[in-house]
């Protein structure tokens, strides 16, 4: 919704065409392609007349779209047979990619920033009311939201540098773990956590084995994602909780 994912995959097309298209490179310019998205993101919402989570999101389809348009440029840019075919690959998301290297990084930053998050639980549970009755619970809304967003970013920035774009994951785990637990609780965090590994392993021997070649992950993550955001959509308030 804020240009994450978008940024990453024209920073990783930009190292493919213009930095030698390594390992390394493709992974560094992704999540600097991702940070750098969600900070102009944030500067435009910032800069916008208004300041609500409407105005963030506006930010971010904007943000998504200039990306977007870049990584189209790009991929004119791109030779069809080599360099062209590696971009479609690292954006359709694959953990064939992920080795001992990545890992220690992405690690490091996943794990600093979901600690905070955790310590930030409370403030998260009361972000989710009117702005005005968080504020008189004592939250100080807009620097809470401005660390959440930051934290949440890193980590996604981090992991999706290393897989590539995967989808629907965020949005199967949470909602499932909240659908399970009925709460809104330290429990639901921890249950999304897992939910969401789960997801993410089976979708990945599904996409080593139905096939001879390897499928990208994301296929298999979609076919159940799409339509749960429909049932989600059908269940009044359930995204908005």
């Amino acid at each position: 919704i804020i240009g994450v994912s978008s940024g990453a995959s024209a920073g990783a097309a930009f190292a493919i065409l213009f930095l030698s298209g390594t390992m390394f490179t493709v992974t560094a310019s992704a999540f600097v392609g991702s940070v750098l998205a969600v900070i102009l993101a944030l500067g435009l919402s910032a800069i916008a007349p208004g300041k609500s989570n409407s105005t963030m999101v506006l930010s971010g389809l904007a943000v998504h779209s200039l990306a977007q348009t870049l990584l189209m440029i790009l991929k004119l840019s791109a030779d069809p047979e080599r360099e062209l075919a590696a971009i479609e690959y690292w954006i359709m998301g694959s953990l064939n990619g992920i080795t001992m290297q990545k890992i220690p990084f992405t690690f490091a930053i996943s794990i600093v920033c979901i600690a905070i998050l955790f310590v930030l639980y409370r403030q998260v549970l009361l972000l989710s009311m009117e702005e005005e009755e968080a504020r008189m619970l004592g939250v100080p809304v807009q620097k809470v939201r401005m660390c959440i967003l930051i934290f949440a970013t890193l980590i996604v920035a981090a992991i999706v540098s290393a897989t590539g774009i995967i989808s629907f994951v965020g949005l199967l785990a949470p909602h499932a773990a909240k659908l399970l637990t009925k709460d809104s609780r330290v429990s639901t965090l921890w249950l999304s956590g897992i939910l969401g590994s789960i997801l993410l392993c089976l979708a990945d021997i599904l996409a080593r084995s139905v096939a001879i070649n390897e499928l990208p992950v994301s296929i298999f993550t979609s076919i159940i994602g799409a339509p749960f955001l429909i049932y989600l959509m059908m269940r009044k308030g359930e995204i908005h909780e």
